[in-house]
């Protein structure tokens, strides 16, 4: 099969690979479209430790080939050959002592053996390149691929009527932003959000948010471009900082309480620390970005303390729950699943796609989509 391989030095290589054999509780899918993210971008660029050579791409759709030796019957049900499915970027083990406890974001075998190792959860890759058999580490499944090998956990059938290759972004994207508001933030009808950052995530957030009630929706950006999409995707107010302070903006829109909850999508320090004194006292700053390692910001402690603010970090959602919920969100007409999709490229451009997203060229998500 074609793959996109990460080398180092930071170059994406079409190169060929041997189409990779699920083992149990696993399934070998057919890759039709995969999510151009971010946090590949700081693998590629060395910003994140991830062993190389490596397939990148971690939130695809595409349809089921085939499932690892004793399938269980529930699985053979759900996932029959031609099932088209997406798949989520968290691939819980459910046997950890994080996903009993339904906290399958923080699966431990997911970041020692995937996150840490680029391995599933035997200990080992299932990735080799065609030439010489020599190991590829995955990043999640691999999805930058024409087939890529998936825990089942991770994995929900699409209801009929989702755009296939658009419903990649299910698996992060979308996924990410229903985590933060669900499971992090908690957040409930009739409260008041800002959203830091309305790029791929953003723009999710802003969709979602709407969908669950939220009465304010403040989109916070520098381009002028993407806030008047926002407005367009269901923000109630626009922020530019290039023209205003975030703070005093909120300050205003809010009446001087601040917003329930911020949601930080960018991983900056700025927004980061502007976060967390934009919500009301007794508010919920989330913080979704992802930054370069080692990076740190500075928060005022007497502030926190006094005021009650909560900072919580958030990383995905669950996919034994959250992705068929959103599933049912789109569904229902409340989310609009190719809004956020602005660019696609085609495998052979993947080095492409991911060097205009690090030049800023790609505003809301790009997909890489199989021919």
């Amino acid at each position: 099969m074609k793959a996109s391989v990460l080398e180092t030095g930071g170059k994406l290589e079409l190169q060929t690979l041997k189409i990779p054999v699920p083992k149990a509780g696993e399934m070998l899918m057919r890759v039709k479209a995969c999510g151009v993210c971010h946090t590949d971008l700081h693998v590629i660029k060395s910003e994140i430790p991830f062993p190389v050579p490596a397939v990148m791409g971690h939130e695809v759709s595409g349809e089921v080939v085939s499932l690892g030796p004793g399938a269980s019957q529930a699985d053979q049900s759900r996932f029959s050959p031609g099932t088209k499915v997406a798949a989520a970027f968290i691939m819980p083990c459910l046997d950890c002592g994080f996903c009993h406890k339904g906290k399958e974001e923080m699966c431990e075998k997911f970041f020692s053996y995937n996150r840490g190792a680029g391995q599933l959860y035997d200990g080992s890759t299932r990735l080799f390149r065609a030439e010489d058999d020599a190991p590829v580490a995955m990043y999640s499944m691999g999805g930058l691929a024409e087939f890529c090998v998936v825990p089942t956990s991770a994995v929900s059938p699409l209801l009929p009527g989702l755009p296939f290759a658009e419903s990649c972004i299910l698996g992060c994207a979308f996924f990410t932003a229903f985590g933060a508001l669900k499971n992090s933030a908690k957040i409930q009808k009739g409260e008041t959000l800002a959203v830091f950052g309305t790029g791929g995530i953003g723009s999710c957030l802003i969709q979602i948010a709407r969908a669950m009630g939220v009465s304010t929706v403040i989109a916070v950006d520098i381009s002028d471009e993407k806030l008047k999409k926002m407005s367009q995707l269901g923000a109630t107010h626009i922020v530019n900082v290039n023209n205003v302070s975030a703070l005093a903006a909120i300050q205003e829109i809010t009446a001087g309480h601040g917003v329930d909850v911020v949601v930080e999508a960018l991983g900056s320090v700025g927004t980061f620390q502007d976060a967390v004194m934009a919500v009301k006292d007794g508010g919920r700053a989330v913080m979704v970005g992802i930054a370069p390692l080692g990076v740190k910001a500075e928060v005022p402690i007497t502030h926190i303390v006094r005021r009650q603010i909560t900072i919580q970090g958030s990383y995905g959602a669950r996919a034994s729950t959250d992705l068929s919920a959103l599933m049912d969100l789109v569904s229902k007409g409340l989310i609009d699943l190719t809004a956020p999709v602005t660019r696609t490229f085609t495998l052979e451009e993947a080095d492409l796609a991911y060097r205009q997203l690090d030049q800023g060229l790609i505003t809301g998500r790009a997909i890489v989509v199989m021919h």
